[in-house]
């Protein structure tokens, strides 16, 4: 052997070396990098801390999520660009966003499909594999199920009615096609935006009705800049905490086991507390003289029926008809059984 062939031959060797230490150690320690445009110190993120620190714990300090919360890596759109880039592992999305990976989820997004949530229970059970089948056949692994609650419109102005919609300027989430096609239905301006630039919307009067869960318009702040609320539940909003399959795929039987145990334990925690919240944040606002609109039974009855014609219009709804039909069933079932 030449002298000379000997420092790049130890050369490959360190470099083999060093390869092998770090696969070997990136196989002990998994970082899994989470994003949410939930805020620090809301409900969710106190859960999920606790989650983090079991997982830590339970796996030896070898798995540990790291979350960027806020909304600071953007809006779910942009979430889910990164997951599909890798700039991030998982994130927290609502079924309007995650339909753009499994269409059927959207039809969780049906207005007034749920009367309560005994009903969203039941339901969520009973479709809980078809959708984790449905994410899993896209590249990605169900974790829990997240929830919002149900969206009530907030204005500074009354909504009683749909004339008085007719004259404000409403919110639409740019990621949601059903409310687009929803107001586009009542005749509606909706003016879009994804959801980070909503208060500062509201702060520069370019809109002045939006839609949310009461203790998201509290954590979002946007409750500082609005007057009344409409006392109707419109929506059920859920999302789910998803990972890419293939990190997911990267952890120990063991570890992954660990993972789907502790999230399951600890989202029925996080729906209490959800669901107390939005009872606590009502109180508060109305509290602080945010003033209730009460709604005629007539003006509900035909939002329902303007709400139904838009879901069947081309392009408003990405759901098939056999999952409003299953999960018809399901609410059949349950309310049958239940009266």
């Amino acid at each position: 052997m030449k002298i000379a062939a000997v420092p790049k031959i130890i050369g490959i060797i360190l470099l083999a070396v060093s390869l092998l230490v770090s696969t070997a150690y990136s196989a002990r320690k998994q970082v899994i990098k989470i994003a949410t445009l939930t805020p620090e110190g809301s409900p969710w993120m106190e859960v999920f801390n606790t989650i983090n620190a079991e997982v830590m714990e339970k796996t030896a300090k070898q798995v540990r999520f790291r979350v960027y919360a806020g909304g600071v890596l953007g809006d779910e759109q942009d979430l889910i660009r990164k997951m599909y880039i890798g700039q991030i592992h998982g994130a927290v999305i609502t079924a309007s966003s995650l339909t753009t990976i499994f269409k059927e989820m959207d039809v969780l997004q049906v207005p007034f499909l749920f009367q309560g949530y005994d009903e969203v229970d039941y339901v969520i059970h009973k479709m809980d594999a078809f959708f984790k089948k449905g994410l899993e056949d896209n590249g990605y692994t169900l974790l829990g199920w997240s929830e919002g609650g149900f969206i009530r419109l907030m204005s500074i102005t009354p909504m009683a009615t749909l004339d008085d919609l007719r004259k404000g300027k409403i919110w639409v989430w740019e990621d949601a096609p059903m409310a687009k096609a929803i107001f586009k239905e009542a005749k509606v301006s909706g003016i879009p935006l994804s959801a980070p630039d909503v208060l500062v919307g509201l702060q520069t009067g370019l809109v002045d009705v939006v839609y949310a869960p009461p203790a998201g318009a509290i954590s979002l702040q946007w409750f500082t800049k609005i007057k009344y609320i409409t006392d109707v539940p419109l929506m059920y909003l859920t999302g789910s905490i998803i990972v890419k399959k293939e990190v997911f795929n990267r952890l120990s039987a063991e570890h992954q086991a660990i993972l789907v145990d502790t999230f399951q334990r600890h989202m029925g925690r996080f729906r209490e507390i959800v669901r107390k919240g939005n009872r606590d944040a009502l109180r508060v606002m109305t509290k602080h003289g945010i003033q209730l609109v009460n709604v005629s039974n007539d003006e509900i009855d035909e939002f329902k029926i303007l709400s139904e014609r838009a879901v069947q219009q081309p392009g408003s709804r990405r759901f098939s008809d056999a999952a409003l039909e299953q999960i018809s069933t399901y609410l059949k079932e349950y309310r049958r059984d239940n009266q």
